[in-house]
């Protein structure tokens, strides 16, 4: 293995570590408290609700600009079929965040939190094994999607559990939402890509961090006039990163390969 393989798996090994190591990470007794409650046509919170519309169409033209790649003969995103295939998971995951979200969002609590955090694992780990597909090889990347995937999963279910036994634990979950993140920076920074439009995958995962900012301002977002809340661009801002990863697919091409 090269110096880029040992700095990965040391890092992976370290943020591993570092997340155990703390104290068990409560879920906020807030966290269910949004700023916008309005109701539209019977519909309870509701721009926290629609907003979720945005994944469903995202997610939607991101599953079938990947089938129909599967069956096209020019489908220069692709270098290896086996790469399509934790896209499409990652977009079938923003899909079904949109139904996912809005459950939770109609009447929050932790029993609906669950199917909001469960569809959003998809995306974390397949994008994760989708950029190990192309930064260290098809093998590593179709070997590492599953159980990629089973962790993320179980993250969730842990969390879910030791909440309902009153000492919940989100470590397995800030691990699998954050630490895949750092991973993916990591990938982009030291690993060498395969297609151009690298960039877009940064771009993809700041517009996140926003998503994530508008997140920890939604109190004080709708304080500013009560037209929308931070939730809600959230929503929208999220929906927002997963095109651009979408966009990133529909125009990159093979290093070395010329533009049509």
């Amino acid at each position: 293995m090269s110096w880029r393989h040992w700095l990965l798996l040391g890092i992976v090994a370290t943020i591993t570590v570092i997340v155990f190591l703390l104290p068990p990470i409560p879920q906020s007794e807030g966290y269910h408290h949004f700023a916008d409650t309005r109701a539209f046509r019977g519909i309870p919170n509701a721009l926290d609700v629609l907003s979720n519309a945005f994944f469903l169409i995202v997610g939607a033209i991101g599953m079938r600009f990947v089938l129909r790649s599967a069956v096209s003969r020019n489908a220069p995103g692709f270098l290896d079929p086996r790469e399509r295939w934790p896209y499409f998971v990652f977009f079938l995951g923003v899909a079904i965040t949109t139904f996912g979200s809005a459950y939770y969002h109609a009447h929050p609590d932790d029993t609906r939190l669950v199917w909001d955090r469960l569809p959003m694992t998809l995306g974390f780990m397949s994008l994760l094994a989708a950029t190990l597909n192309e930064r260290i090889s098809v093998q590593a990347g179709s070997f590492a999607l599953a159980p990629l995937l089973v962790f993320g999963f179980a993250s969730v279910i842990y969390w879910s559990v030791t909440q309902s036994y009153g000492h919940g634990d989100l470590r397995p979950y800030v691990l699998a939402q954050f630490g895949s993140l750092a991973v993916l920076l990591l990938l982009v920074g030291v690993f060498p890509p395969r297609y151009r439009r690298g960039t877009d995958l940064i771009v993809s995962l700041l517009i996140y961090a926003l998503a994530k900012g508008f997140e920890a301002m939604d109190r004080p977002i709708f304080n500013m006039g009560g037209i929308t809340s931070g939730h809600t661009l959230k929503h929208i801002a999220a929906a927002l990163s997963a095109y651009w990863i979408l966009r990133m697919l529909q125009l990159r091409r093979p290093i070395g390969v010329a533009h049509a």
